[in-house]
């Protein structure tokens, strides 16, 4: 699959600009709300307590003065590096056990099965909570860790079927004849097929890992940096849906939602590009295809009916 031929999709497009604008606001956001801006996340406006949207304060400010937007835009930095890189953390642990188990087969692939089968079984999010609350000193990256190391099983599992659909065709039988080492084969041959599906496992991944750091945030258990899910925490403590500041919670829960839609856009059109049943021209050229050979072997079938009754007839 070629990224020219990737991004002819409009649905690609659309999600990459999207998730391109949280990256370049996660990376220069905090010099933009400092030196642009002018109001520091942390900084206190005893003038505009809880105001809504409108004048200095475009997304309104929180019950101790802080502006939103300004809050916002700093988070993205910390839950956008916790989502990449829980996401590298498990889109690597999943090609390795996945791939390595559907390659070599035999001992290893079942011992890294039952490895992967008791991932599976584990309460993740439920261990997670325990393990952060024993942590002292939460960073955002053991919040990325501990998320990381429980998002790769199903990936696992899914590169090893595929591995083992691929280490059984001519290309790679004919690869081992000429004597190629198991490493180009699976560098050279099996990995490029899998881009496909290891892009959007990375990105499901990330997903993943956003949200996972939001609800921990939200329960209470994040790094001591700003971040949507703290933002959400925080809006929670003060009753801010009881008392209709929906301008706190709102934006935070509108950027996780928009990161969400993003990948799911981006996992669509790979999925189009991959499966020619769901490409849009090609659709209605398979359908063309299907319906044709239906025709043909109804024909065939009447036919082969009307000869065996006027066989039937003359032996008659």
């Amino acid at each position: 699959m070629s990224m020219r031929r990737l991004l002819r999709s409009g649905r690609v497009r659309a999600g990459l600009i999207i998730l391109a604008v949280f990256l370049v606001v996660a990376l220069f956001g905090p010099w933009f709300v400092d030196h642009v801006l002018g109001m520091p996340a942390e900084a206190i406006d005893y003038d505009a307590l809880h105001q809504p949207p409108g004048g200095r304060h475009p997304l309104g400010t929180t019950n101790n003065g802080q502006d939103v937007l300004s809050q916002v835009i700093v988070g993205a930095r910390s839950s956008v590096a916790v989502g990449v890189t829980s996401a590298v953390l498990a889109t690597v642990l999943a090609i390795l056990v996945g791939v390595t188990g559907g390659f070599l087969g035999g001992r290893t692939d079942q011992l890294l099965t039952m490895f992967t089968n008791l991932f599976i079984t584990m309460p993740s999010f439920a261990l997670i909570l325990i393990v952060a609350g024993y942590v002292q000193g939460v960073t955002w990256m053991v919040v990325a860790f501990l998320i990381g190391i429980f998002e790769w099983p199903g990936g696992a599992r899914y590169l090893r079927s595929q591995t083992l659909s691929l280490r059984t065709r001519d290309f790679a039988l004919a690869m081992r004849v000429l004597g190629e080492t198991r490493s180009r084969l699976i560098f050279s041959e099996i990995l490029p097929h899998l881009t496909g599906i290891i892009s959007a496992l990375f990105l499901r991944a990330m997903v993943a890992g956003i949200m996972a750091e939001a609800g921990l945030a939200f329960l209470g258990i994040s790094a001591d940096t700003i971040s949507w899910g703290t933002m959400i925490e925080d809006s929670r403590n003060q009753s801010a849906i009881r008392l209709g500041y929906w301008w706190w919670y709102l934006p935070p829960g509108l950027c996780l939602a928009l990161i969400g839609t993003a990948t799911a856009l981006i996992n669509f059109g790979i999925d189009e590009l991959s499966n020619p049943r769901l490409q849009g021209k090609e659709r209605k050229l398979v359908r063309k295809f299907d319906k044709a050979r239906r025709r043909a072997h109804l024909k065939k079938t009447e036919a082969a009916a009307q000869k065996d009754a006027a066989g039937r007839v003359m032996v008659g």
